[in-house]
């Protein structure tokens, strides 16, 4: 019997279609988050300046505006993302990191912020050598600042959720908003911290060849520490 003519992709292979599907999802995960942040905050101060300026005036136009400034940053954080000098500080104590990525969100978004404006000026039939005398005089710095020293307070509440989720686990600042009892909390997460610190002195002061040792008192403390996060791990 003749054999039929066809190929196979080798066992295990993702197919390119697939993985096309995949990088999407990732990258709209991603945005996600950041967008519906932004998308609430820009409108909460939409909402609560026109109640001060415009005697509870609210004009629907203007939300519809600032949610679509939220897709522009959720943009920018994918594009901060991926800088090869993001992560530079996480290692360093928590408050390097969370200052670091917040300027750098913040830079991004500046960048993307003005060039969306230039971007306006060349549709209107703006001109190159123009750039200039528009932003000189017809640009309106004032808002632009105000509207930014907002995208730092909100990126710098953003980045520092972030920082604290990935710390506790992906997931866990969640568990700890919305699922766990505060008081049973802070009882587990003091006495998970003594013994993790307990556990950094401990390889401090000993040796490697210490704590492998099982007959000396250091690998004993060691086990012993190590039991009792397992068992508070288990506990939740």
């Amino acid at each position: 019997m003749r054999a039929a003519d066809c190929t196979s992709s080798p066992a295990g292979a993702i197919p390119p279609k697939s993985r096309i599907l995949a990088f999407i999802g990732k990258q709209f995960l991603e945005v996600l988050a950041p967008t519906l942040f932004f998308a609430v905050g820009f409108n909460v101060i939409v909402f609560t300046t026109q109640l001060i300026l415009a005697d509870y005036l609210i004009h629907f136009a203007n939300f519809l505006l600032v949610t679509f400034s939220a897709l522009v940053v959720g943009k920018a954080v994918l594009l901060a993302n991926a800088l090869p000098f993001f992560r530079r500080f996480d290692t360093a104590p928590i408050v390097q990191p969370i200052l670091f990525k917040t300027i750098i969100y913040c830079l991004v978004v500046l960048v993307v912020r003005f060039l969306e404006r230039l971007v306006k000026y060349w549709l209107a039939g703006g001109t190159f050598d123009g750039i200039p005398y528009y932003v000189a005089n017809h640009f309106s710095w004032n808002r632009f600042i105000a509207i930014q020293i907002w995208v730092f307070i909100l990126f710098l509440i953003y980045t520092v959720a972030a920082e604290l989720n990935s710390l506790f686990g992906s997931g866990e600042l969640a568990k700890i908003l919305f699922s766990r009892r505060s008081s049973e909390l802070k009882l587990r997460r003091r006495q998970r911290v003594r013994a993790l610190v307990k556990l950094s002195r401990l390889t401090e002061n000993h040796s490697l060849d210490e704590l492998r040792d099982r007959n000396t008192a250091a690998h004993q403390e060691m086990i012993n520490l190590i039991t009792k996060l397992s068992a508070r791990k288990g506990d939740r």
